[in-house]
């Protein structure tokens, strides 16, 4: 099923909704979540759009359309709550495997939905949103690279919240990325072997600019992470909801929420033994490792705005 452009934004909803303040009965339950510790950082893997489409005996597209709605909902409810920085499964590398007419689907609700976010320029400054590319963004198609670039560029001196979208992306492949741009350092006499460790490993990564993440989420009741965040997730709590991505709801956020508070304390007790080893590691460092690598550190981040910059200049 072939849609306008049009006929996209006409029948899914905008970024950012007006008057989407919670009833009084949805603030007196966040009020209650409030007394515990609320997860800063969640990931979502947004499974089940083509279930749901064929259940409703609608396109795939529209299904995935449905998905972005939910998205935008989804987003809101986690601001009510106090979740300021959420990462999406949006497209992953292995997507591109499906059908041409699915992923050109794909691609288009994408250019729309970039489209309308670059437009709502006063909207993003009133909520303070950064958004964030993650993934090999160059096997996307050059307009769909130009216009992740602008967002990215536009966006990216907001910090009250944060949207991370995973498109073109595997966990395998940012690893990949990662121990091949320190390859290239080692190659390039700007690293040396005993400089290369998880730390160093972890600040290569897509994810780099983000905090460490406190829950992870799946939809429609598969119980697998789909190569998304493996290395990010080794001390995050994963939450499997029954339920597919266009029918989740306050509810399921709220019980995701309440699984996290019941299980966080004894997840922190893990990560803080972890750290401090990692802490007695980094304490043997010598001064001349540590510039090395806060030079080599700051030469990728340099690369990585250039290219934000030649992609905006295409024309």
């Amino acid at each position: 099923m072939d849609l306008t452009e049009t006929q996209i934004r006409q029948e899914t909803s905008e970024w950012f909704h007006e008057n989407s303040r919670p009833n009084w009965f949805h603030r007196q339950i966040i009020s209650v979540l409030k007394c515990g510790r609320i997860p800063k950082h969640i990931a979502i893997i947004m499974d089940g759009n083509r279930r749901f489409a064929k259940q409703k005996y609608i396109a795939r597209q529209q299904g995935h359309m449905k998905g972005f709605d939910k998205l935008t909902e989804t987003l809101e409810w986690c601001l009510d709550i106090g979740i300021n920085e959420v990462t999406v499964y949006a497209f992953s590398i292995e997507n591109f495997k499906r059908s041409k007419e699915e992923v050109d689907g794909l691609m288009q609700l994408l250019k729309v939905k970039l489209e309308d976010l670059i437009a709502d320029r006063k909207k993003i400054e009133e909520n303070g949103v950064c958004v964030r590319a993650l993934g090999n963004i160059s096997l996307l198609p050059p307009h769909i690279q130009k216009l992740v670039a602008e967002v990215e560029n536009l966006t990216s001196g907001f910090n009250r919240s944060f949207l991370n979208i995973c498109l073109a992306y595997t966990s395998r492949e940012e690893m990949t990325s990662s121990i091949k741009l320190i390859a290239e350092g080692l190659a390039e006499g700007k690293l040396e072997d005993s400089d290369v460790d998880s730390k160093l490993i972890e600040s290569c990564l897509y994810s780099n600019s983000c905090q460490p993440l406190d829950l992870l989420l799946r939809t429609s009741g598969e119980v697998r992470l789909s190569d998304f965040l493996l290395w990010q997730s080794s001390y995050t709590l994963l939450s499997f909801v029954n339920v597919l991505w266009p029918e989740f709801s306050r509810w399921d956020l709220y019980a995701a929420v309440l699984f996290y508070q019941r299980h966080q304390g004894q997840l922190e007790d893990i990560k803080r033994a972890h750290d401090s080893k990692d802490t007695s590691v980094e304490s043997e460092l010598t001064d001349d490792t540590a510039l090395r690598k806060e030079i080599f550190l700051e030469d990728v981040n340099k690369k990585k705005r250039q290219q934000i910059e030649n992609l905006i200049s295409i024309k």
